[in-house]
């Protein structure tokens, strides 16, 4: 390990470092070649450890690597997971767990660096996954020596190593580690390509992994190249409120499209699980092509995709949208909208007079209902109001929580905003009662 000592000695000095430590081989080695340089460096280590209580080994783990930690003088940090909140997809709900639990263990400590024990074959299992479930081209970059998350410092100093090698580094040095035997499992796709598919590559090439690397990091190269040119475009497709316009992003070419929405979906995996395959992609992809002015699919996880009005369209859609139907007395107010009793009159669409004697009291506001119609004021006729939602290009998800003017017996007074029924006054006709509309 002289190299990595090398190199961490010259990156550590003088730094606090939270190690990722799982008590397996990969992970005691990292921690004990940390250990090697940190006392003639001043370096503070921090063992964070992750006890996911699923196997009976579980416990005596956490012991072990605590008891490691104590002999070496490292602090050690322990958190227990005594339930999962996803249990349909355990995997992903353990890696928000350590996630949180590292960021605080950042703040709490103020750390320089993270370090994990991410070695050469875990590179290779990780790419080959992805050429087999279909990935982009970032995809095929999944990690590197050093890289950025929440404005710190990843460090892999084991990425040139194969697992056997630090197998053998821990016997020889009398590191305690232990095995988790899951690993041997064939039920987990990893574990397949681990022990089935990476010995057989092997056997053609020792130094696969560096191969591997090697690969990886020409692939990188070109990915930033195109990355900083979609970064340059991706200014052009986007209004000053920072929405991306849908009919310029496509004009773009398909490598840069492909990869401003790449960069957006990192983004959400980065605090979510969206899993993305070549199907969905492409879904999203044909989606924004659509000839339709709204066009939204539902992606994993909750999330949604598309365009409204040529508008880009690419969140988690947390709304519950609850029916409201409610007395007007001098003010109404929702996520939206607040509607109030002015004394000034105006003639646009956001104000409304009303000869009370002319409608049946009381007036209430509600939201729409299927098949509501309006007699638009100096139009013959009625035109639904779903008609004027589209034509006015309200959202599909802000249409169930616009506010509707009606009176007792639900004629449409009012749609606040848009459009004013017959029964609106003129300034120089009789009215009792002036309403004004302003959306937050």
């Amino acid at each position: 390990m002289k190299e990595e000592k090398e190199k961490l000695t010259k990156l550590l000095s003088n730094k606090t470092v939270i190690v990722s430590c799982s008590g397996g081989p990969d992970s005691m080695a990292l921690l004990s070649v940390v250990n090697s340089i940190k006392d003639d460096n001043n370096v503070k280590v921090i063992v964070a450890h992750v006890n996911h209580k699923v196997r009976e080994e579980s416990d005596e783990e956490a012991q072990m690597v605590s008891k490691y930690a104590e002999d070496n003088n490292d602090v050690f940090e322990l958190y227990e997971i005594n339930e999962y909140h996803e249990k349909q997809n355990f995997h992903e709900d353990a890696r928000k767990i350590r996630y949180a639990f590292i960021k605080d263990l950042i703040k709490k400590y103020n750390a320089d660096y993270i370090l994990t024990a991410h070695h050469g074959d875990d590179l290779i299992e990780t790419i080959l996954m992805r050429i087999t479930r279909g990935s982009n081209i970032k995809g095929f970059t999944p990690f590197k020596e050093i890289s950025s998350w929440e404005n710190i410092s990843i460090i892999r100093p084991l990425i040139h190593r194969t697992k056997k090698e630090l197998e053998e580094y821990d016997k020889a040095n009398n590191i305690p580690y232990r095995i988790d035997k899951t690993n041997y499992s064939d039920d987990y796709t990893r574990n397949r390509f681990r022990n089935n598919i990476i010995p057989l590559m092997k056997n053609e090439e020792d130094n696969i992994h560096l191969k591997f690397l090697k690969f990886s990091e020409e692939i990188e190269k070109y990915y930033d190249y195109v990355n900083n040119k979609a970064k340059e475009e991706l200014s052009n497709v986007t209004d000053e409120e920072g929405n991306i316009i849908v009919s310029k992003l496509i004009k773009l070419d398909d490598i840069l499209v492909e990869n401003i929405l790449s960069d957006l979906i990192t983004k959400y995996q980065l605090v979510d699980y969206l899993p993305i395959n070549d199907n969905i992609f492409n879904n999203m992809k044909d989606t924004l092509n659509s000839k339709k002015s709204n066009a939204l699919i539902n992606l994993p996880n909750g999330y949604r995709f598309g365009k409204e009005y040529d508008k880009l369209v690419f969140d988690k859609n947390t709304s519950k949208v609850a029916k409201f139907d409610q007395e007007f007395v001098d003010k109404f107010e929702n996520e939206d909208m607040i509607i109030t009793v002015t004394d000034v009159f105006n003639k646009s669409n956001n104000t409304i007079a009303l000869d009370l004697k002319e409608v049946k009291l009381p007036i209430r506001i509600r939201s729409r209902l299927d098949g509501d119609t309006i007699e638009v004021l100096n139009l013959k006729g009625k035109k639904k109001i779903k008609d004027i939602f589209i034509d006015s290009k309200v959202s599909k998800l802000k249409r169930d929580n616009y506010p509707i003017v009606v009176d007792g017996d639900n004629k449409v007074l009012w749609i606040p905003g848009l459009k004013k029924s017959k029964f609106a006054k003129d300034k120089d006709e009789k009215y009792d009662i002036i309403l004004n509309c302003k959306e937050k």
